[in-house]
């Protein structure tokens, strides 16, 4: 178990949770994450796991049963979707994530939906960090490939400067060009500030940019770690991650 050796409070801290969509019936049980100012949480295990179920449960989405989640302190367990927003934490759905039928700018609009007054100011921010949504604000967003969604969604989200990010699955279904540009992309809004809290089921990729990772299994937290530690984990690497681990490369220079 890694211990953080920073200073200062978590800005999300979920202990002892157990969650579940149905009644009496948990996906989580007994699990616990902290992300710390600045931090690139990683969180990766098989599928069926509770991966999505335990960003889905800190953004409000899954009901929590026991357990707490505090952001900068304050209890924000089981709180509505809108309230997480204002309170500033940005969510990025794996699929449907983008209104089709709007451009991309109108996409960037509503994400900043509870502070209009600020749009133009933050557009110009967001088309800084993505100069290719800018290039095409006019395009529908239906049009757009998977990878090009998935970076209105990210967009879209921070719109509202969270600073607290959930990332669900970002390079599912992309191309191995695209995944490695939604990876760069990652590292890059979290080098901004902002605390990032990522499910990936590219766990060696997903290692290579994190600052501390969690492996979850059947709901429950199996091994944390920093992201190197837990790349070089004999145990991890026989149970999670295969031959993929072993030729873990250095972060991209590009990321």
């Amino acid at each position: 178990m890694v211990e953080y050796t920073g200073t200062g409070a978590p800005v999300v801290d979920a202990q002892h949770l157990d969650a579940g969509y149905l009644p009496g019936i948990n996906i989580l049980n007994d699990c616990s994450l902290q992300a710390y100012p600045g931090e690139l949480i990683g969180i990766i295990g098989p599928n069926g796991a509770g991966k999505s179920t335990l960003l889905k449960s800190l953004f409000g989405l899954v009901p929590v049963r026991s357990g707490t989640v505090t952001l900068n302190g304050e209890d924000i367990t089981n709180q509505k979707a809108n309230r997480l927003v204002q309170a500033g934490v940005g969510f990025v759905p794996q699929t449907n994530n983008v209104f089709p039928s709007l451009t991309i700018e109108e996409n960037l609009q509503m994400g900043l939906y509870l502070r209009p007054r600020r749009l133009s100011e933050r557009l110009e921010a967001i088309y800084d960090l993505f100069p290719v949504l800018g290039q095409r604000r006019s395009q529908r967003a239906g049009g757009l490939s998977g990878g090009e969604r998935q970076s209105v969604a990210m967009a879209r989200a921070l719109m509202m400067e969270p600073s607290v990010l959930l990332l669900d699955e970002p390079s599912a279904g992309l191309s191995p060009v695209r995944q490695d540009e939604t990876f760069i992309r990652t590292r890059k809004i979290n080098r901004t500030g902002v605390t990032v809290i990522m499910v990936e089921q590219n766990a060696r990729r997903c290692l290579q940019i994190c600052d501390r990772g969690y492996v979850l299994d059947q709901g429950r937290n199996s091994y944390t770690g920093t992201g190197r530690e837990l790349a070089d984990d004999p145990k991890v690497i026989e149970l999670y991650l295969g031959t993929l681990a072993k030729d873990l490369d250095e972060e991209p220079k590009s990321a």
